[in-house]
């Protein structure tokens, strides 16, 4: 039997399908980073390590965090911007990275919207007001109010510890002193964990950490809780009032949010089937569990609902780096 011209092109093309599929369904077929542009220890290092062995066991390949820290979180996210778009190398992305950086800095080496292809929103978190419970009980520092009381008497004798410029832990401070009159110090780390070394020893008086890296040690009673800097309560956290509520400064928010990314021009395929594992991941009834129990909210979004959700965030925090004066050049 003769096939015709166009039965052998049909023909040709099926038997190709298959193989195109096998091509786009390879990846990953090495090692992919995530790359925490922060040091070890911090929410976004503890968020990328959670999720790094659920995408390990998803995918059939490693996924392995690498730590990158410095100029507020601006050194890994330029890594990330900068590798090329094969899958293979990712940022857990931060409010500070790609929210509050944009409108901070005078020169930023990457643009948070062009470079970056947005996979999904992995966790939310408050921040929360915290003294180590030795220098609290130093200064008689028991809620809110007493602190603005001592932080008056002492202007530019108190410091503020954050995880770098341009993070929420440094802008919720600068809100919290815009808002309340006070002058504070401020004492850039590079990273949450270093900042908190120094915190517990009494080396800094006060932080607004986020709410995971902190949570351990507030539940050990070696950090005070003031308050938290979301809008409501925190359920990990229910009876530490929020900053609206204790420093009667109504309208008050400062919370931070942490995202998987992926370099601009990523495939599409790969950029859905990372946003549909992490999903899962995220909704696992042990993973969720922990991450609530540390006072994250987890999420899993789409990416495009991801990218709607920078675009407004960089408009949010442009207001509010313009109303606290904060500028780093």
């Amino acid at each position: 039997m003769r096939l015709s011209r166009r039965s052998l092109v049909a023909l040709a093309t099926a038997l190709a399908l298959p193989a195109a599929t096998l091509a786009q369904g390879a990846w990953p077929t090495k090692p992919v980073r995530i790359v925490v542009p922060f040091a070890p220890g911090g929410t976004t290092d503890i968020l990328a390590r959670t999720l790094a062995p659920e995408l390990s066991k998803a995918f059939g390949q490693s996924f392995v965090v690498e730590n990158r820290a410095g100029a507020g979180g601006n050194i890994g996210a330029e890594v990330v911007a900068k590798s090329p778009a094969d899958g293979y190398t990712l940022l857990m992305g931060t409010v500070g990275t790609h929210g509050i950086n944009k409108s901070l800095y005078s020169k930023l080496p990457y643009d948070p919207q062009k470079d970056f292809a947005p996979v999904t929103l992995v966790a939310g978190v408050p921040n929360v007001m915290v003294m180590s419970t030795r220098r609290a009980q130093e200064l008689g520092v028991h809620n809110v109010a007493d602190f603005i009381r001592v932080a008056k008497a002492r202007p530019g004798r108190l410091n503020m510890a954050s995880s770098g410029n341009g993070t929420s832990i440094h802008l919720a401070g600068e809100l919290f002193k815009s808002r309340t009159g006070i002058f504070m110090t401020h004492i850039p780390y590079r990273g949450s964990g270093p900042a908190m070394t120094d915190l517990l020893a009494g080396n800094m008086d006060v932080m607004f950490d986020n709410l995971p890296s902190a949570m351990a040690h507030i539940q050990a009673g070696n950090l005070k809780a003031f308050a938290v800097t979301s809008a409501v309560r925190s359920a990990a956290l229910p009876d530490v009032p929020t900053v609206a509520e204790a420093g009667k400064l109504p309208g008050f928010e400062a919370s931070s949010w942490f995202g998987l990314l992926a370099p601009a021009g990523t495939p599409p395929d790969t950029v859905n089937r990372l946003q549909q594992e992490t999903a899962k991941a995220l909704n696992a009834p042990a993973v969720k569990e922990r991450l609530l129990a540390q006072g994250a909210i987890p999420s899993g979004n789409t990416p495009a609902e991801f990218a709607a959700l920078i675009d407004a965030e960089i408009r949010k925090w442009e207001a509010v780096v313009k109303a606290s004066g904060a500028k780093v050049d």
